[in-house]
């Protein structure tokens, strides 16, 4: 309970109540007097079934409380809402002493006759008096008061609705490292996802992204990932490939230079080959392989030997297409 000395704004409490009790009857007052501005217009126009009444002129309504607004200095609109909340709550059912007219218009909402009514006798909360938020809360509207994490997120997106607010809001919070971490990862994915519809933005955080090494090594452990930079690296290297034989003048000496290479490279394969068997086998001197280990090395040897056979048709011929048997075997079956 406030103490009898306790100072709010610039009054003490007992002011302070003094000028509550005084408003009070002042809301009251222009409750009542909403209201009677209502019942005037329900008079000289009364809510007409939906699709109005058959043979009724078109237009009616809105040009009598459009002449009933000027005459008394408001608008059509502020007329036609005192209109409708005035046929919403019939005169004894209406409550002044608890409710506020903005609260009746509020509570209005509230579609069938018995559920309204009941609702603003009873404020919440234990409650003697309806305010504007919790007459909010009860219809679902936004409040201006926002406590629960609901009704403020709600107050952020009416605050964000325009682009340019929500993306300087949304950079905002994402800088504050408390927030990044209650976000989950797969609602940061979807972030990063919409951040990068545009291209641009996609090679940018692509190429910062796989700057990293980490970051680089888990990526590539993706198949598909791995796939579509190895598919990119050969379609870059043929574009550059194409690129320079149409446009270098060298182009047909490096042909020829690019005919030796890939014979450099060839005789450079077998001599690895060999090396590699020169070291491997002597240490197999003593050794029994299992079962299994020498079927493993039987079936390459089978695929070395298709190898060598192949690369010979290609040097007697220069046909280097495989046959299926063969490509068969160079995949494992």
């Amino acid at each position: 309970m406030a103490e009898e000395n306790e100072i709010i704004g610039a009054v003490s409490q007992s002011r302070y109540e003094q000028i509550v009790a005084e408003l009070r009857e002042v809301v009251e007052q222009q409750t009542r007097g909403q209201f009677t501005i209502g019942d005037r217009a329900l008079e000289v126009e009364p809510m007409r079934p939906r699709g109005g009444v058959a043979g009724e002129r078109e237009y009616t309504v809105e040009e009598s409380l459009t002449r009933l607004a000027e005459d008394i200095g408001l608008t059509f609109s502020t007329l036609n809402t005192t209109r409708w909340v005035a046929s919403r709550w019939p005169k004894d059912r209406r409550r002044p002493e608890i409710a506020s007219y903005t609260v009746h218009r509020t509570l209005a909402n509230i579609e069938n006759d018995e559920v309204r009514f009941t609702t603003i006798l009873t404020p919440p909360d234990g409650k003697s008096r309806w305010s504007t938020d919790d007459a909010n809360r009860q219809v679902g509207q936004r409040v201006e008061t926002p406590v629960t994490p609901q009704e403020k997120v709600t107050a952020i997106h009416s605050l964000a609705r325009d682009a340019e607010v929500a993306a300087r809001v949304t950079t905002d919070f994402l800088k504050r490292p408390q927030v990044a971490a209650k976000v989950s990862a797969e609602e940061k994915v979807r972030v990063v996802e919409e951040f990068t519809r545009d291209e641009g933005v996609a090679i940018t955080a692509a190429t910062s992204l796989l700057r990293r090494p980490d970051v680089a090594f888990k990526a590539m452990s993706d198949d598909t990932a791995r796939f579509q930079v190895n598919s990119a690296q050969a379609e870059r290297t043929r574009q550059a490939h194409d690129h320079f034989e149409r446009t270098s003048p060298v182009a047909p000496a490096v042909r020829n230079i690019d005919r030796t290479v890939e014979f450099l490279d060839l005789v450079t394969a077998f001599h690895a080959f060999v090396a590699a068997a020169g070291r491997t086998v002597p240490g197999l001197r003593d050794r029994q392989l299992s079962e299994d280990e020498r079927t493993i090395v039987h079936q390459n040897v089978a695929k070395v030997k298709a190898t060598l056979d192949w690369i010979e048709t290609a040097v007697d011929t220069g046909k280097v297409d495989m046959d299926d048997e063969l490509a068969a075997i160079l995949r494992g079956e």
